[in-house]
């Protein structure tokens, strides 16, 4: 989900209380199809204490992209699907679909943006 501008049209992601563009706080939630393409990414092998509790570091790095979505807007995810260990391999351009990982209980319960190539 993100946001349109009722007032210039303006998408973004993720929703915004105002608009980037003409600064009105008439907007409205609009649903992305989640279809991308990969624009930059980087392999990272220095990995926050929250990966590497997850098993991330220098020996299973992971990748995360800048990727534009179809309708447009830009963001920034996590990449899986591809080869973070050759990251060589890895195509800007590539096709991407948006996924979600949830993770944890109930009120602990944490929803992450991925994509998926």
């Amino acid at each position: 989900m993100g946001s349109r501008c009722s007032a210039c049209g303006a998408l973004a992601l993720p929703p915004r209380p105002i608009c980037h563009t003409c600064h009105s706080s008439n907007l409205e939630w609009v649903e992305f199809r989640g279809n991308a393409k990969l624009c930059a990414f980087t392999s990272i092998v220095v990995a926050p204490p929250s990966m590497t509790r997850e098993g991330f570091g220098r020996d299973n790095p992971y990748v995360v992209g800048g990727v534009e979505l179809d309708e447009g807007v830009r963001a920034v995810a996590r990449i899986v699907g591809v080869n973070a260990k050759q990251p060589e391999t890895i195509r800007v351009g590539t096709s991407l679909a948006a996924e979600f990982l949830s993770k944890g209980e109930d009120a602990e319960q944490q929803t992450t943006l991925m994509f998926k190539a």
